[in-house]
């Protein structure tokens, strides 16, 4: 009866990612990887914009600007584009097939947290329930499925690449660390951690770790460009685009409203790298290392948060990489419900005030997008104040997170959400 159940749950979920998937995408980040895919496909450089619009009979295609992730998504998306849009050139069927690895990486990261639940001797219950809660979570189906974002990757390569590292599978866990990196540098913060953990065990681990995490980072950042003689020239020059902008779910969430732009100017441009003496200063709260898994979760989840709450962008997606350590150390006790709930909550009521939900409608439902989207600029400043007020609990709720993982006394006992 329990694998009925469960075998029910899994296709109810991936049912619901499907339909998601294939009415639902983000009109500027699908339109970017799709037309990606079709460069990387046909063996042009997915670096160099291109209007497509005559190809895909979209004016959403004109003007588009380069992807900004390293090489292996738009090689993911080229791989995407030759099995789907050149057999069946459907717009629908594209976007969809686009994030069939997104919803698989949703479904292997549910199984690894309920294996990492077991693991530390919580019980089955418990940790079926955490896979069922990240089966049905509405903030990562929203994040991934819907809007196209391949956060959920990250996460699970990275949660992988920790549990090897516990388990000292040195080799797998750094090529995993590697491959979480090179998808989206958000993972970087996971690097201290897992130095400072080696370390402490052995100067030799911790130089043959880092020679095959380099090894791999070359492998899967630099290696395609020179394999496929890409022209990294437009990397190099907006190679600090990130860091130049003020707004998403960061604390330079008003900038907009002032600056009606979110381009950081003069000395506001300074903010943008706060980042790196943050993460410095916080590696003196990794000692005295412990070597146990709950402290690489503890520790991981609060140098990811510093991160994003230090930065001055941050988009919704993004937190997918800490939701699943956030879910683990709830149900192990290390950190109160409280925080779970406002880590997934808040930033889907941040996303329907930053018209990012009314921008999913781009591939189904294109006419009622933009009757959304011209509604919400009418109502731009009220908006903008709206989703302010919002950071200010997420800010909260992320600095309580780290303060709490870089304790050493563990939050009371409580195997469960409430």
């Amino acid at each position: 009866m329990n694998k009925l159940h469960n075998a029910t749950l899994l296709i109810l979920s991936v049912a619901i990612q499907l339909v998601a998937g294939f009415f639902l995408g983000h009109r500027y980040d699908m339109s970017i990887f799709m037309a990606t895919g079709y460069l990387a496909g046909t063996g042009q450089n997915p670096y160099i914009p291109q209007d497509l619009s005559a190809l895909f009979h979209s004016a959403y295609f004109s003007g588009l600007s380069s992807i900004g992730y390293g090489p292996l998504w738009p090689l993911m998306l080229g791989l995407v584009y030759r099995c789907s849009y050149a057999l069946v050139p459907n717009l629908l069927v594209y976007n969809c097939a686009i994030k069939l690895p997104i919803m698989a990486a949703n479904i292997g990261l549910a199984y690894l947290v309920e294996h990492v639940l077991d693991k530390m001797g919580y019980g089955s219950a418990v940790a079926r329930r955490a896979r069922i809660y990240l089966f049905f979570n509405p903030f990562l189906l929203y994040a991934s499925s819907a809007w196209g974002q391949f956060d959920s990757c990250v996460a699970f390569f990275a949660l992988l690449a920790l549990i090897l590292l516990d388990a000292g599978k040195l080799s797998y866990s750094a090529i995993l660390l590697a491959l979480a990196i090179s998808l989206k540098p958000t993972a970087l913060p996971l690097l201290p951690v897992f130095m400072c953990f080696l370390l402490s065990k052995s100067w030799r681990k911790t130089l043959t770790y880092c020679g095959i995490l380099a090894t791999g980072l070359f492998l899967f950042c630099v290696f395609p460009f020179v394999i496929f003689k890409w022209d990294p020239g437009i990397i190099f020059k907006h190679y600090n685009a990130h860091f130049i902008v003020g707004g998403g779910m960061s604390f330079m969430s008003w900038y907009e409203l002032f600056k009606y732009s979110y381009t950081l100017t003069g000395n506001w441009q300074s903010l943008g790298m706060m980042w790196m003496p943050a993460l410095a200063i916080s590696i003196l709260a990794l000692f005295p290392v412990e070597h146990s898994l709950v402290y690489l979760l503890k520790k991981s989840a609060a140098f990811v948060l510093i991160f994003f709450l230090t930065r001055t962008w941050l988009s919704e997606p993004n937190i997918i990489l800490v939701l699943s350590f956030v879910l683990i150390l709830t149900l192990s006790g290390n950190l109160p419900p409280v925080l779970l709930t406002a880590v997934w909550v808040l930033p889907l009521i941040f996303g329907f005030f930053n018209t990012s939900m009314a921008q999913l409608l781009f591939p189904g439902f294109p006419g009622v997008m933009e009757q959304l989207l011209v509604l919400s600029d009418r109502f731009r400043d009220v908006r903008i104040v709206a989703r302010t007020i919002i950071v200010v609990p997420w800010l909260i709720a992320g600095w309580w997170i780290v303060i709490a993982c870089l304790k050493r006394r563990p939050y009371a006992s409580a195997n469960n959400l409430s």
